[in-house]
């Protein structure tokens, strides 16, 4: 399917852009004439020239080549095009440091590497050099250089045999293998454009690493299935987003919470682009009150969504043009959705409004976990548990309440974390906030919370405004019993909050 994508847009539309590059020769945006440029016949050419490479270096269809390439239009031209050849991916993180390299390529083994050999990649392993690929400045007028052996096509069966293989861990640090075969992949790729209406005429805008399912599916796969046209930036930057996006004639943003709080707090002097139709949240929670305020200052949707490795990206999305529900991560987007609780040795549906564990079964999720997985997580029928907790209202809209291994309990009594932390961050001079269990001799648990001040307050006033505030607003067994103001919260590569690091992590004043 992937490689069809491919075909048909080369054919149809082959000199309009598939990727852009956001990086700039000059720093002055207005003095910049645009970046590199990979349309879709490049992309065809780089799918044939990696076939070929690939072949030469005696790697079948269906093995694993790992990715670690510093240059963002460099590694999402090899992912893809690896991908569409049939073979499996394998992104890496190109600053992770050596340890963490080892420990995923320990749970893929793969049968080569796409990369610099000083970077990371352990000795003995086949490192290929990206061929010759129309990455700079490529236009479609270049057709007659093919070549008769750029005409080569991708042998029978092999295009279905692709696929991405990550590593997560999520907060456990067990390692588990996740293998994506392409038909899941284009299965949520399609899902997610026909979904967020996207068209050969949109622009998407992504800053998220490319190493991770949701650049990957919805940035990369999503674009390709839509024949639209995604601009690719190494990091994001408050500065010079709104001219970057205004220069790019951007349509819409693939964002994660962590950047919308920050535009939020600081909405330009000057309106946005008219031509900006929505950002997209994903990977974290988003509080409602920073949902409220971006849109209020920016009169521009948030298409709230969820998702995760072991269901290709997407799992629900709120509407682009159709009721949106603050709070909520939305609807089932082409994947069963359900949230159920403990019957005997198995599991039954919840009513609507009981929290229970969030569980899913589709084209798109797996059904089995290439190594590693927890024991269970799959039962007979399909149903995957993510590990999240959460309700489905009378309309279908899903809330999360949290990771049901962050479900505090104070004296049997379960608390849900993000109830707490939605309210904190409502509260004036507050950027973000997380509430996380700490031990207590007598309840078992007890919630404490870690708060980044958005401005200059003074640290002991704001502690104990927060807990004034608590005693109002919250029930005794949901108020913090302390509060740690701290610089910043440790977050991981796609913006979500390292819980577990927190307990660890020595608090700059707290107020108990």
């Amino acid at each position: 399917m992937i490689s069809e994508w491919i075909a048909a847009a080369a054919d149809l539309q082959g000199d309009a852009p598939y990727l852009e590059d956001a990086a700039l020769e000059n720093a002055a945006l207005e003095n910049a004439a645009g970046g590199r440029t990979l349309t879709y016949a490049g992309l065809r050419r780089a799918t044939r020239a990696w076939a070929r490479c690939l072949d030469r270096a005696g790697v079948p269809a269906g093995a694993g080549v790992a990715v670690r390439l510093p240059d963002p239009l460099e590694y999402a031209t090899a992912l893809v095009a690896i991908l569409a050849a049939g073979r499996v991916v394998i992104p890496l993180d190109p600053a992770a440091p050596a340890g963490e390299v080892a420990r995923v390529l320990a749970v893929a083994r793969p049968q080569a590497a796409v990369g610099d050999p000083g970077r990371g990649l352990p000795p003995g392993l086949a490192v290929l050099r990206p061929p010759e690929a129309p990455t700079a400045q490529d236009t479609a007028d270049t057709a007659d250089t093919i070549g008769a052996a750029d005409t080569t096509e991708i042998p029978v069966g092999a295009a279905t045999a692709g696929g991405i293989f990550l590593c997560t861990s999520g907060t456990t640090g067990t390692p588990k293998g996740i293998l994506l075969c392409a038909d899941q992949l284009a299965h949520v790729a399609a899902a997610v454009a026909g979904h967020h209406r996207l068209t050969p005429a949109d622009r998407g805008y992504c800053c998220l690493p490319l190493f991770h399912v949701n650049a990957e599916v919805v940035g990369l796969l999503a674009t390709l299935a839509a024949r639209a046209c995604l601009v690719l930036d190494g990091k994001f930057s408050r500065r010079g987003f709104w001219p970057l996006i205004e220069q790019r004639r951007i349509t819409w943003i693939n964002a994660v919470p962590a950047i919308i709080t920050v535009l939020a707090m600081d909405p330009p002097a000057t309106p946005i682009p008219s031509r900006v139709r929505f950002f997209r949240s994903a990977s974290a929670p988003l509080p409602p009150c920073t949902l409220r305020r971006f849109e209020d200052a920016f009169g521009v949707p948030v298409v709230e969504t969820y998702g995760m490795t072991e269901a290709a990206s997407m799992i629900t999305a709120n509407p682009v043009d159709g009721p949106r529900k603050a709070g909520s991560v939305g609807r089932p987007a082409d994947t069963e959705v359900r949230v159920a609780e403990r019957a005997g040795s198995g599991y039954v549906s919840c009513r609507a409004g009981t929290v229970g564990r969030v569980q899913i079964r589709g084209r798109g999720v797996i059904r089995e976990y290439a190594q590693g997985g927890p024991a269970g997580a799959i039962d007979p029928e399909g149903w995957l548990d993510t590990g999240d907790l959460g309700h489905l209202d009378q309309d279908g809209y899903l809330f999360l309440a949290g990771r049901s291994d962050d479900v505090i309990n104070r004296g049997g009594e379960k608390i849900y974390p993000r109830e707490i932390e939605d309210f904190l961050v409502s509260q004036p001079g507050v950027w973000s906030a997380v509430v996380v269990a700490a031990r207590d001799e007598v309840l078992g648990e007890r919630p404490v919370a870690y708060v980044v001040p958005a401005g200059p307050w003074r640290r002991h006033e704001m502690a104990e405004a927060l807990r004034e505030a608590c005693e109002a607003a919250l029930p005794r067994p949901k108020r913090p019993s302390a509060f740690y103001l701290v610089q910043e919260l440790p977050l991981g590569p796609t913006g979500k909050v390292a819980r577990h690091r927190l307990l660890d992590q020595k608090p700059q004043i707290g107020v108990q």
